[in-house]
């Protein structure tokens, strides 16, 4: 549903991608339990995500060096396997699983919803993955982007202002031409804070369909909706 007197003068939708474009539970628990490593996979992809911020905030911090997501990414999974005591992963197939955030599985909604999209406005990613995890996770789930952008592009992670800024920056349009689509309200107020609009997409299930998350609406955001489909739906109706 559309907040009462939205009034879409948008140019460009950017999106979060993990966990609003992509299934990242889902995924990373396939591919844990592919590798019978005598944990619950479930818990497994829910911990290892959960090192994410905080990573982060070492980074913003000066405590760790600028590095894109991947590294992070593995910094996170070598200490995830200490603390669930694995020892039997060659080198290789650490490696091969810490690329599995670049195979996630989009939503069912995902391509078909962006497609839709993209026919009204300028179609991007905004996220903390760095450009490669993007563009082979956009290549296998054939997600249609106009364009990729990364924290990578602009050395902040998100929540930093300037990740969002950036965004107007690149198209130089201004911030209020621009929409956060994400099913994420801390995200989603950072963007809001920086003067762009915002798009609530509700991901019952991303930590898990043993984990659901209150997706009750926010009256801040300008938009809330069930997915990418209805999401069109609305912003084809406000124009």
């Amino acid at each position: 549903m559309a907040r009462n007197g939205f009034n879409n003068n948008l140019k460009v939708l950017a999106f979060d991608v993990f966990g609003t474009v992509v299934d990242w539970h889902g995924s990373v628990m396939r591919e844990v339990s592919e590798l019978n490593l005598n944990v619950e996979p479930a818990e497994f992809a829910r911990r290892w995500r959960a090192g994410y911020a905080p990573a982060m905030a070492r980074v913003a911090s000066g405590e760790l060096n600028w590095m894109k997501l991947d590294d992070l990414h593995e910094i996170i999974l070598r200490e995830v396997l200490e603390e669930f005591k694995i020892d039997s992963l060659s080198e290789a197939k650490i490696q091969h699983l810490n690329r599995c955030w670049h195979r996630l599985t989009p939503w069912p909604d995902s391509a078909e919803g962006l497609s839709l999209l993209k026919q009204d406005y300028i179609i991007c990613t905004l996220s903390n993955g760095n450009i490669g995890l993007l563009t082979n996770m956009a290549k296998a789930g054939h997600l249609p982007w106009d364009c990729i952008l990364s924290s990578e592009v602009f050395r902040h992670y998100k929540p930093h202002p300037q990740t969002y800024l950036g965004v107007a920056r690149v198209f130089d349009v201004a911030p209020s031409e621009v929409m956060l689509v994400a099913a994420h309200n801390n995200d989603l107020a950072a963007a809001r804070s920086c003067g762009l609009k915002t798009a609530y997409v509700e991901r019952r299930f991303e930590f898990g369909v043993d984990q659901e998350k209150d997706v009750s609406p926010c009256e801040k955001n300008d938009v809330h909706a069930i997915d990418f489909i209805e999401l069109a739906n609305i912003l084809t109706k406000s124009n």
